[in-house]
């Protein structure tokens, strides 16, 4: 019986790989196209503009309406500007890294200096950095505490972000809504919840209760865009007197 639930074990272990390594080649494929995409956008307006700036104005306003009008969100004038300035600051092609997200990119162009951002990109490729773990390590001072540190100890200062902000392996490529915009398509709700808002979700009327009279819940994970970035609320309610109360 243990040799046969071993064996069951083991073929599943294997074909859970299997589908884990699928759907990361799927999102590498479609995030490096978008990558490859928002690339051509900015040279495009790049060659376009170039020092021409009241052109430009008038020029992001009519693609942001047009391409809006026909691919929907994504295309605001900000992320139009985000997307030259992303040419900008990566303006040879082939030196763009499948293994990094738009979400990384977005991060990397807002880095001045050509040496801490090349830096910062071969790190976050090398060592599978996620959006958060490249943010932390960014307002960090990673780069400046890595070259202040001697060489013997630069193995546990490459290691702490490990501690400190493990990555967190996605579950599904459509949860970013990065990928979601490009796509076109609806958003996938199913995000990881703390502890927290899972026991509030859970013990919801009685937590509604504890609030009070004239309190309905609203939405979970509400998904908020500010200017082109995205932001997430993990618990929204409604009061009768048109007050937003926000649990986070």
């Amino acid at each position: 019986m243990d040799n046969q639930l071993s064996a069951q074990n083991n073929t599943y272990s294997a074909i859970r790989e299997t589908v884990l390594t699928a759907k990361s080649k799927v999102y590498i494929a479609i995030n490096f196209a978008m990558v490859e995409a928002y690339w051509e956008v900015g040279r495009e307006i790049e060659l376009a503009i170039g020092t021409r700036a009241e052109y430009g104005k008038g020029l992001l306003k009519f693609l942001s309406e047009n391409l809006t009008a026909e691919f929907g969100k994504g295309f605001t004038e900000r992320n139009l500007r985000v997307m030259r300035q992303f040419y900008s600051a990566f303006p040879i092609r082939h030196t763009l890294c499948a293994e990094l997200s738009w979400s990384h990119y977005r991060l990397l162009i807002r880095i001045v200096d050509d040496a801490r951002r090349e830096f910062y990109v071969k790190e976050c490729a090398e060592c599978n950095w996620s959006v958060r773990q490249l943010e932390r390590q960014t307002n960090s001072f990673y780069y400046e505490r890595l070259l202040a540190t001697q060489k013997s100890g630069q193995g546990s200062v490459r290691n702490e972000i490990q501690a400190t902000e493990p990555k967190v392996e996605p579950d599904y490529i459509l949860k970013d809504p990065y990928i979601l915009e490009f796509l076109d398509l609806k958003e996938n709700k199913s995000y990881h919840e703390s502890d927290l808002e899972q026991g509030l979700i859970e013990h919801l009327q009685e937590f509604l209760l504890e609030l009070g009279k004239g309190f309905s819940f609203v939405a979970r994970q509400k998904r908020i865009t500010i200017d082109g970035d995205h932001y997430y609320i993990d618990l929204v309610f409604l009061q009768l007197h048109s007050q937003m109360l926000c649990a986070d």
